[in-house]
């Protein structure tokens, strides 16, 4: 059974965390409509017959505008750091660095399964990897990672609405509904890329599929493919 992450560990990736957010870049670090290459990240979990966690990271790296994958990589191991809200990239940071350095071709943009600048410290873990593989990247979760107590509004039902999720008069990240009626996704900047920019890539590879972006859906798919295998 996973241990409790202990308090001494907690307060230093804290404080990790708050030297990281001092180097996030807000804004547009390039021309994202001239990219041609974006990467979906995702991991899967299952806990091994010793009772030890163990995970897989899948990255699908995708033609911009044709939506073709172009490579994926993968790179599964034991998960060394306990489940703990608000330090998650500890957990998953070494898996995705492992898999990034198998990839052929770099990246032009990463989009993770998570949050961004959408937490207590500014350090999801889409922060934590722009700043590690020196990349531009954003976050993309699936349920809304609830921060110093403050809810989100609902966007209107039609497909690009979003409402800003503000925190202490700070902009924290978006709701966004990438199809018509259906429930919002939520984003959030890592580093290297305005949330303006974000949203309309979200949206721009959102495909009539899933509400999702495709570079994340086909990681998380890729996910349950190695997942398996390798069980």
């Amino acid at each position: 059974m996973q241990s409790e992450l202990s308090l001494e560990k907690q307060l230093e990736f804290a404080q990790i965390q708050e030297n990281l957010a001092q180097q996030i870049t807000l804004t547009d670090s390039r021309d994202f409509s001239q990219i041609q290459t974006v990467a979906g990240v995702d991991l899967a979990y299952w806990n091994a017959p010793d009772g030890k966690e163990h995970a897989v990271c899948c990255i699908v790296l995708i033609d911009m505008q044709t939506h073709d994958i172009l490579e994926t990589a993968e790179a599964a191991g034991e998960i060394a750091v306990p489940y703990c809200p608000g330090f998650l990239a500890f957990r998953e940071l070494p898996l995705v660095e492992q898999a990034a350095a198998k990839l052929r071709q770099k990246p032009e943009l990463y989009i993770f399964d998570g949050n961004g600048y959408l937490h207590p410290r500014h350090t999801g873990i889409a922060v934590h990897a722009a700043l590690l593989l020196k990349t531009p990247s954003f976050g993309i979760a699936k349920t809304y990672y609830r921060v110093l107590d403050t809810d989100y509004t609902e966007p209107e039902q039609t497909a690009g609405s979003y409402t800003d999720i503000v925190i202490g008069g700070e902009v924290f990240g978006r709701a966004l509904r990438t199809h018509d009626n259906v429930k919002p996704v939520f984003v959030s900047v890592g580093s290297g890329i305005s949330l303006d920019t974000a949203t309309a890539l979200a949206m721009q590879l959102t495909e009539k599929e899933s509400r999702i972006p495709l570079p994340t859906r086909l990681a998380d798919l890729e996910t349950h493919t190695a997942r398996a295998a390798l069980l």
